[in-house]
Formats: structure tokens, C-alpha cells, sequence
């Protein structure tokens, strides 16, 4: 199943929410507020996630990505961390290049992501 852009994101920022905190007790409150969405809106997203498997709700409702979930989210962080890097290599400001890498992050081909971690040497 090919997941929107925006479900990449959530499973992204939850990622983010744990390596920052350095433990797995991420809440969708936490999520929302990251991303400045409603609370609404991300409660629904997050259901969404968990019944095609990507997190799973642990006994106190924090957010535990699944196998699944964490390759993903892994892997668009991957992107937006080389992504990023790349652009202030060039001379982009660090805001603009976090912000141009989230954009171009789905939509790099795997080729072209490729050439640049193997070519991009920070």
C-alpha cells in the first residue's frame, strides 16, 4: 500500500518526537502540536495508521510505530536529513533548506536520492 504523503509525515514526526525525548512515549497530542494541526485531525490520522498497521496504541495511548511504520518514518527522515544537509551545502539558508527538503522528500526518485548520498559528502 503506497501511503499519502501526509501519512509519511505523521510517522515521520513521531520518530522525530522520540529521538528528541529519547524514549517511545509519544501522544498524539504531542504529534498535533509539533505540526500546529487540530487535535481532531491528527486523532483521526493516527486510527487511520493503526488500522492498516503502521502504530499501534500502547496501554497509556502513546504512539508505537509498528516494523512497518518505523521503516517508513525511517526512511523519510533519512531523506529530509541528507535533503536538508545538501541544500545548506549550496548555500541555503538552514530554515529554507529544512523547508525545501520536506517538500522534495516524497517526491525524489529513489535514483536521484541515491546519486546524492552517494556523490554529497557533507
Amino acid at each position: 500500500m503506497e501511503l499519502f504523503e501526509s501519512a509519511q509525515d505523521y510517522l515521520e514526526r513521531i520518530l522525530m518526537l522520540e529521538e528528541e525525548r529519547g524514549q517511545d512515549n509519544v501522544r498524539a497530542i504531542d504529534v498535533a502540536n509539533s505540526l500546529h494541526f487540530s487535535r481532531a485531525s491528527v486523532s483521526i490520522a493516527m486510527h487511520r495508521l493503526e488500522e492498516n498497521g503502521y502504530i499501534q496504541f500502547g496501554p497509556d495511548k502513546e504512539l508505537c510505530l509498528t516494523e512497518e511504520g518505523r521503516k517508513i518514518a525511517q526512511g523519510v527522515y533519512e531523506r529530509h536529513q541528507v535533503l536538508t544537509n545538501f541544500f545548506i551545502s549550496l548555500g541555503v539558508p538552514k530554515k529554507v533548506a529544512e523547508e525545501d527538503a520536506c517538500k522534495v522528500e516524497h517526491d525524489l526518485s529513489p535514483e536521484t536520492f541515491e546519486a546524492i548520498k552517494l556523490n554529497f559528502r557533507p
